[in-house]
């Protein structure tokens, strides 16, 4: 039993026949195609023209797996070993689909070159363990296709996603993040920022004990999550107004939230009261401005007046918490 804990669970990539590279070439080529249909149905409904680039590379990929299936019936027969690339040890591995399904566009074009890059080595790899010459030539060839890819992908890119659609869909998938994650997300940090000022402030100053205004500050903050949260995913399923999956935007506003108080709740764990409130308000004034920042790169407000609502608001509530705890 002992010995089966630390026998290896993957063989060595240098154990394999070349009857079993082939098996795995195949494999992965077919892996490959599929994934890059998968990335052609995500992108279809809003990146059409993105999505037939995608469809065209998992053509070239099923074109490479049967030109490697016919190598091994010429040599090995008709049935191939049952070996893929998660049962080596060191071979680059694939994503399932269903974690691949929240990429970005950029995010799959990145995901697709460095595929290529990763075949491109397996390939080099492959043949200097094959002895046959006309094995040894298609892993060769296949090297250099992979590696020719790039151009491959350029060419197609070119063909379907000319310099303007590529902008229009660079521009969408840009407003659709703004949509369905920077927008709740901003609401949630701006209402966990701003809302809790006043509890927290009042808290402490009414009691002076950083304990007791540490348990209000995690209650105000955790409590404004949870609420923000499940108001955001309840209010809009976002079919009709295109922002997304209401879980994405739920949870994107309940973090934020529950991160914006926390933010100025967290120093009155420091015992010493005076010094917890100078740096819970240091924290909120960073708070402020980080917000001011967001609403400028994202949604486009001049930066002034972000700072001037944000700031101005910030201030009077926190103001109001100050005098309430004091009174």
């Amino acid at each position: 039993m002992l010995l089966g804990l630390f026998r290896p669970s993957k063989r060595p990539f240098t154990s394999l026949s070349e009857q079993e590279i082939l098996a795995i070439a195949i494999a992965a080529e077919e892996d490959d195609s599929r994934i890059y249909l998968a990335y052609a149905d995500t992108l279809r409904p809003h990146y059409p023209e993105s999505a037939k680039v995608f469809e065209d590379m998992a053509e070239v990929e099923d074109t490479h797996r049967k030109t490697l299936i016919d190598m091994h019936r010429r040599r090995f027969g008709e049935r191939i070993p049952l070996i893929r690339r998660e049962h080596v040890r060191g071979f680059y591995e694939r994503k399932p689909d269903w974690l691949r399904k929240n990429l970005s566009l950029d995010a799959m074009r990145d995901e697709a070159e460095a595929m290529e890059q990763q075949a491109y080595n397996f390939y080099v790899e492959a043949a200097k363990q094959v002895s046959d010459a006309s094995t040894r030539q298609l892993l060769g060839d296949l090297a250099l296709a992979e590696q020719g890819h790039e151009d491959v992908a350029r060419m197609l890119g070119e063909k379907h996603t000319p310099e303007e659609v590529r902008h229009e869909e660079d521009a969408q998938a840009r407003r659709q993040f703004v949509l369905t994650y920077v927008q709740p997300g901003l609401a949630g940090l701006m209402d966990g920022s701003v809302s809790t000022l006043a509890p927290i402030f009042a808290a402490a100053f009414a009691t002076q004990q950083t304990w007791q205004t540490f348990l209000v500050g995690l209650s105000a903050s955790v409590g404004a999550g949870i609420s923000m949260g499940f108001t955001e995913a309840a209010h809009d399923d976002g079919k009709i107004s295109g922002r997304g999956s209401p879980i994405k935007r739920g949870l994107a506003c309940g973090i934020m939230t529950a991160l914006g108080g926390l933010g100025h709740a967290l120093p009155y764990l420091i015992p010493h009261f005076w010094t917890a409130t100078i740096t819970a308000a240091i924290v909120v004034f960073f708070e402020l401005w980080a917000i001011a920042f967001i609403q400028n790169k994202y949604m486009e407000t001049p930066f002034l007046r972000a700072a001037f609502q944000v700031v101005l608001g910030g201030s009077l509530v926190l103001g109001a918490g100050i005098l309430i705890g004091n009174g």
